[in-house]
This record gives C-alpha cells, sequence and structure tokens, in this order.
C-alpha cells in the first residue's frame, strides 16, 4: 500500500464534499464523525480462502496486509478502513451507505423513519423517550426485546436525564434460528442474501441515528450517543459501534462468540463454546464465513480487531463466567488484545471489561452497577475525573500466547 494514496472524501446522501478533515481527536471522548467520512486507502486486494496464510496468534493491528506498520494515528484510519474492509468481506457481508432518500417525523413517542433506494421502500421505527427539560439530552439506543436501554436497567439511564432509543431489529431483518437467509425488510432494498444479519442490523442502527441528526426537535446531544445490547444484540452493539464512528459510547453485555471473544482463542477451549463452526445455524454472519470452519486461522482478523475498530470512542465489555457457551476467558483476551489498541493512542481508560459470575444471562448484577454507572457517567454525561480503567476477571490466561506484537505510540 502506498501512504502517499491517502486522502480524505465525505459523503452523504449522494453529495460529496472534498477536503473535510476526519482526523481523530483523541482528546475528545465524543463521537468521531458520520460513518461516511472515511479515510480512502489503496487497499490490498482481497484474497481467496486458498491464498490466504495461516495466523495461529491473533492478527497484529499494526500491520498492514501488504506488511506496513502502523506508526501514526494517520496510518491507523488506513488500518481501520482495512480491518472494516476484511471483516465486511469475510465475515459479516458489505453494508450499504445510506439509501437515495431518508425521511423521518416524530408521532408522540414513535420515531417514524422512511427510506427509498430506487423504486424500493421501506419503512421503520423506534421508540423514543426524551427527558423533560431543555436539552440537548444524550442518548443511548437500545437492541433486544428489554427496551431503550437493552437488558440494562433502564435506571442507569433515566435517573441521569439520558434519552433512550427502542431499535426495532425485527422490521430490518427477523431475530431467530431458523430464519431463513436474505428475508426481512433490509433484504427489500439490497437484495443479496449473501449479506448476514448482522451487517443489515448495523445499517438499521445507522438509519436510526441519519433520523436522529434530522429532527433537532428532539434536542439530542449527537455527541453522546451511546449503544447497549445482550447476548447477540450485545453482538449487533459491537458491529454497530464499529461500523459507524457517530456512537460515543458502547456497552456489550455478554457478547460471546463473535462478539469480544476472538474465534481463536475459543477454539482452543474445552466444554460447549461458541466457536465458528458452531455459529452458522442462523443467517447472522456471511454464507461466505463458512469457508473458515474447518480453518479459523485462516481468518485474515479476529475479533479483537473488530473492537478495535472503535478506538479511540469509549467501549465497556460485560461477561458472566457462569455460562460456559460464551466463552469469557476468550472475551478476557480479546479486550487485553484490543486494548493496546487504545494504549497505542494514549486513551487506555476508554476500553474497559468486567467480567462477573453470580447472576442470569442479561441480568446486569448489581455487582457491576459500578463499572457501568462510570462509563455512563464519564462518556455520556461528560464527568471526565471519572476512573474508568476497569479490568475485573476470574482468569488468568496465558497472553503472551496470543499478543505476540509490540504496542508502538502513534504520532500525530
Amino acid at each position: 500500500m502506498k501512504i502517499s494514496q491517502l486522502r480524505l472524501a465525505l459523503t452523504f446522501h449522494g453529495a460529496m464534499l472534498l477536503g473535510a478533515s476526519c482526523a481523530q481527536e483523541v482528546g475528545s471522548p465524543q463521537a468521531l464523525e458520520p460513518e461516511e467520512i472515511v479515510f480512502k486507502c489503496e487497499q490490498s486486494e482481497m484474497l481467496s480462502f486458498a491464498e490466504l496464510k495461516e495466523i495461529e496468534q491473533l492478527p497484529n493491528p499494526f500491520l498492514m496486509m501488504d506488511g506496513t506498520r502502523v506508526i501514526s494515528k494517520e496510518h491507523w484510519d488506513c488500518r481501520r478502513t482495512e480491518i472494516k474492509n476484511l471483516i465486511q468481506h469475510y465475515e459479516t457481508g458489505v453494508k450499504p451507505e445510506a439509501p437515495d432518500n431518508l425521511s423521518a417525523m416524530l408521532e408522540g413517542e414513535n420515531l417514524m423513519i422512511t427510506l427509498t433506494n430506487g423504486d424500493k421502500k421501506l419503512n421503520l421505527t423506534a421508540v423514543i423517550s426524551i427527558p423533560d427539560g431543555d436539552g440537548p439530552f444524550p442518548a443511548v439506543i437500545g437492541i433486544g426485546f428489554g427496551g431503550g436501554t437493552g437488558s440494562l436497567p433502564s435506571e442507569l439511564f433515566t435517573d441521569r436525564g439520558i434519552a433512550t432509543i427502542q431499535y426495532n431489529l425485527n422490521e430490518v431483518a427477523p431475530w431467530g434460528f431458523e430464519v431463513e437467509r436474505g428475508v426481512g425488510g433490509f433484504y427489500e432494498l439490497y437484495p443479496d442474501p449473501s449479506v448476514g444479519f448482522f451487517t443489515a442490523w448495523s445499517w438499521g442502527v445507522s438509519r436510526v441515528i441519519d433520523a436522529v441528526e434530522i429532527l433537532p426537535e428532539l434536542a439530542i446531544d449527537l455527541d453522546h450517543l451511546a449503544i447497549t445490547g445482550c447476548s447477540f444484540a450485545g453482538k449487533i452493539s459491537l458491529f454497530s459501534a464499529a461500523f459507524d464512528e457517530r456512537i460515543a459510547l458502547t456497552i456489550a453485555q455478554e457478547p460471546g462468540g463473535g462478539g469480544a471473544a476472538p474465534w481463536r482463542v475459543t477454539e482452543t477451549l474445552d466444554g460447549e463454546r461458541e466457536i465458528l463452526s458452531r455459529a452458522q445455524g442462523a443467517p447472522w454472519y456471511s454464507s461466505d464465513l463458512r469457508q473458515f470452519n474447518s480453518n479459523v486461522n485462516k481468518l485474515p482478523f479476529d475479533h479483537h480487531l473488530l473492537l478495535s475498530l472503535i478506538a479511540p470512542r469509549a467501549l465497556l465489555v460485560l461477561g458472566n463466567p457462569d455460562f460456559e457457551w460464551l466463552a469469557e476467558e476468550s472475551t478476557h483476551v480479546g479486550c487485553e488484545a484490543a486494548k493496546t489498541v487504545w494504549q497505542a493512542m494514549g486513551v487506555p481508560d476508554r476500553i474497559g471489561y468486567s467480567i462477573v459470575d453470580g447472576h442470569q444471562h442479561c441480568q446486569l448484577p448489581e455487582s457491576q452497577y459500578p463499572e457501568v454507572i462510570a462509563f455512563i457517567e464519564r462518556y455520556l454525561m461528560g464527568e471526565s475525573s471519572i476512573e474508568t480503567e476497569i479490568a475485573i476477571s476470574p482468569y488468568s490466561p496465558d497472553l503472551t500466547k496470543w499478543i505476540t506484537w509490540s504496542t508502538p505510540v502513534l504520532s500525530e
């Protein structure tokens, strides 16, 4: 790759504005620029399965596919684009840009969104609850079936004057294990059944954010927008934040395999874990992912790199070792590996993990309240003095087996 090819382009709903700047301001814990603002680098071609090399350890976040080492924050933007492309090419399917037209209106607490792409049309809804007062208000998008705060207790947000947005994922693609591939509203606009539901669901989250952006009467503080969900919805939260930089805080609750747990690490654990070959029963991933079932080491990325796409924004991963399937020892390794990216950017306190037992799946125990509250108050409410360098886990894995790179200090 030739770094001299680096350039910046901004597109929004078909408009092209050249010369915009999206350098990451590491000093700010807020959201970055809209998802359409990306560094355009000369990317390596995607290799066939046969051409991919086996990598036994976790792939180096700071080494591009052509061997170029990442030494600056500008270079990291190139690497970030490359990682996103790798994940979408081999695992989830490519996330389309915004549709041709989007309109939105508020009816009571119902956010009504109309999308058109050519002659195709899709209607989406979200339930939005705005606090009393003038705003602007921080907001959280809740994924799953628990309401506007996902599976987290609503009072952790509403008692702090934070708006809640309940995402209706079934309008985009239906949840379930026996669902056909390529069904749902997303596929009416983009009829490619090879694309997985995680791409569809994350695309829908971006459309909700688009709608909030064009309705100033909602008084939402777009610099302080969070997303959260548990289990499969925790995975959606991670993919959504990885693919859309407008999300300032991600709280992924018990996302398990295919979430914060790297496939390679999980493959080495005993017991009934969510290894890659067991994650293919539902059409959540791209159909192309199946080729890695028999050799996960051929993946040119792993899920520590999915987490790294969120840097330098804030990420809190919650785990539950009582459920073997979640492979929380793997999550521990994944978070530590991803943390090296935040360290390289000089903001290691913007990623935390808390793996705590003694509770049901997707039920936050009181013992984890302090960690969640700390991330909410610092990264949604601007309380900069709160400590968020959190690493709570019952595991002591050999990290040197997986993390084989030295962490650079990325220059400006």
